[in-house]
């Protein structure tokens, strides 16, 4: 049976805009079906169902872009072993994804239709089964962590810094789901904002959202000496070896990845001129600023420049940060990360396109944590 991502991706256009009723509908067919299933998942659903869907769309767009999927897959299907998934709970999804899809794209359903998305739900399901098991000979499922550090830099944010009872492998711009034993079964996404250290540490900065559940509880019940579960690492924007100078631009918590990839540069001894743009809302919401300076400091060729949007009297950098960014020299010859709110991302993104910077040097992601 040969992949047709045509098809599938003409049915998904219908289901894309009643993505929450598709959601919703998918989990109540898995869980009629596999009463035992539910279990697996935490008692709220509606992370859940946006995980879902995001991680859906991500797929069928990217159906005929194997060497991208390939990869991404496999960290899902490493991730996925933390919820004791097993390969047969596999077939119970694709019965409930495909009825879904049935259901949601039944006016130009056909027999070609399903056999496309049976082709490639069985391809995508393949290649998660046999990362899970090839991960599963050599890595742990999750890893407990200490809590060794708790920071409170504002009333919301705090910086906290794990050490793991064991070495979990990861690249500089990756982030891992948490857990908390005040909320099992519920995980979360944090960006990791070291680059990899060899005394099996690392930090995160997190903010309490309000109604987040795990956000709030690592930034106002955790305590040092508390412990805390992690998934494994998952993401894709890590440095490259292009030799070219770095444009880096955070807003808010998205500051964590962004500073786990300079980290890594200055320690891989590589000289390129690094700028790093991170906007808050207000002088106070810049809350590792110290310690960026500190590493401006011990590292020349890296300038760091705050940026304030909703403070008048700030005696700094003022504006919206992928604005700022376009005040000083073209960026066209530089490798760009930002990270940040999703609507931030996306006009630094645009703005970078249409300075000249080729898509393919833009590395980006939204800022993980509960929003």
């Amino acid at each position: 049976m040969s992949l047709n991502p045509r098809l599938v991706k003409e049915s998904f256009a219908l289901i894309e805009p009643v993505a929450d009723k598709a959601a919703a509908y998918f989990y109540g067919r898995l869980f009629a079906e596999n009463p035992h299933l539910r279990a697996m998942f935490p008692p709220a659903m509606d992370v859940q169902r946006d995980r879902l869907f995001g991680a859906l769309t991500r797929i069928v767009w990217s159906v005929d872009s194997p060497d991208g999927m390939s990869s991404f897959l496999g960290q899902l299907g490493r991730d996925h072993r933390k919820y004791g998934v097993i390969a047969e709970h596999y077939t119970a999804i694709g019965n409930a994804l495909l009825a879904t899809a049935r259901r949601f794209a039944a006016e130009v359903w056909d027999t070609d239709m399903e056999a496309a998305w049976v082709s490639a739900y069985t391809a995508a399901a393949n290649l998660m089964i046999d990362a899970a098991q090839a991960d599963a000979g050599v890595s742990p499922a999750w890893w407990p962590a200490e809590v060794i550090d708790h920071e409170r830099r504002t009333p919301d944010i705090a910086v906290i810094t794990l050490r793991l009872a064991q070495g979990m492998p990861y690249l500089a711009g990756q982030y891992v789901t948490v857990q908390t034993p005040r909320w099992p079964r519920v995980w979360r996404m944090f960006s990791i904002a070291n680059a990899p250290r060899p005394d099996n540490t690392v930090r995160l900065h997190v903010r309490a959202i309000s109604g987040g559940w795990v956000s709030t509880a690592l930034v106002q019940h955790t305590r040092i000496g508390d412990t805390v579960t992690l998934g494994p690492p998952i993401g894709t924007m890590v440095p490259t070896a292009s030799g070219r100078d770095l444009l880096c631009v955070a807003g808010g918590t998205g500051l964590a990845p962004i500073k786990a990839i300079v980290e890594h540069v200055i320690a891989s001894g590589r000289r390129p001129n690094i700028h790093l743009l991170h906007g808050a809302r207000t002088a106070r919401e810049l809350y590792d600023l110290p310690d960026l300076r500190r590493m401006e400091d011990s590292f020349p060729w890296l300038r760091v420049l705050p940026v304030v949007s909703d403070e008048p009297g700030y005696d700094g950098m003022r504006g919206r940060v992928a604005e700022v960014m376009e005040r000083f020299h073209s960026w066209a010859d530089h490798e760009a990360y930002v990270c940040g709110p999703a609507a931030m991302v996306n006009e630094a993104v645009d703005r970078l396109v249409r300075g000249g910077m080729p898509p393919a040097s833009i590395h980006r992601d939204v800022a993980h944590g509960e929003s």
